[in-house]
């Protein structure tokens, strides 16, 4: 079984201290929260603690240094004294993209599968009038999916790898992480909002 000494405290100290930017912290938060979701449903929960702390720290280096993303992310988690399962869950999230370190624990699947399209899902809801995912349809999720131009920062080739690594359809990979989503909105939004002194 997997834990870690980190606490959630130390752990957003150090994602705060190296990002500054609402949306970078609303992304950690989610994903964290997606992840959490995500180890009850694979009957993981006693694990649910270090499934989170590696969807909120996965991206600890991408703001201060976007050019050295992953890479600088153990020099950064040494200050908290992260263990190395957790370090490696971090860095290998970016397989094929700033990363060399392959997904290989189911867990480590589900952050590299459930990330970028936590970005896709975020945007999307933000074109929507009631500005949230919580009313979104997974039909309208494909469609912003297969228009190319649309967020096309979050790489639907890692989204589609993600679902086969993990044995999935990609519909069924998009069903339960919008599901995750939903199941956290709200939460996510308002920890954001205290934590950035009301933005999001």
């Amino acid at each position: 079984m997997k834990t870690t000494k980190v606490t959630r405290e130390q752990a957003l100290e150090l994602l705060m201290k190296y990002n500054k930017e609402p949306f970078h912290i609303l992304h950690g938060l989610t994903v964290e929260a997606v992840m959490r979701w995500y180890a009850n449903q694979a009957g993981r929960g006693e694990e649910e603690d270090f499934w989170g702390m590696a969807g909120l720290l996965h991206d600890v280096d991408f703001e201060a240094y976007p050019e050295e993303h992953c890479k600088k992310a153990p020099e950064l988690l040494e200050e908290i004294g992260a263990e190395p399962e957790l370090v490696h869950a971090v860095v290998c999230h970016g397989f094929g993209l700033c990363s060399d370190v392959e997904p290989e624990d189911e867990m480590e699947k589900f952050l590299f599968a459930s990330d970028e399209l936590t970005g896709l899902i975020g945007a999307a809801a933000k074109m929507r009038p009631s500005k949230s995912c919580e009313d979104m349809e997974l039909s309208s999720l494909k469609k912003k999916f297969k228009d190319k131009r649309f967020a096309a920062g979050c790489s639907r080739d890692v989204i589609r790898t993600g679902a086969e690594r993990l044995g999935w359809e990609l519909d069924e990979l998009m069903e339960k992480t919008l599901e995750a989503m939903k199941s956290c909105e709200a939460s996510v939004n308002q920890e954001t909002a205290d934590l950035t002194g009301g933005e999001k």
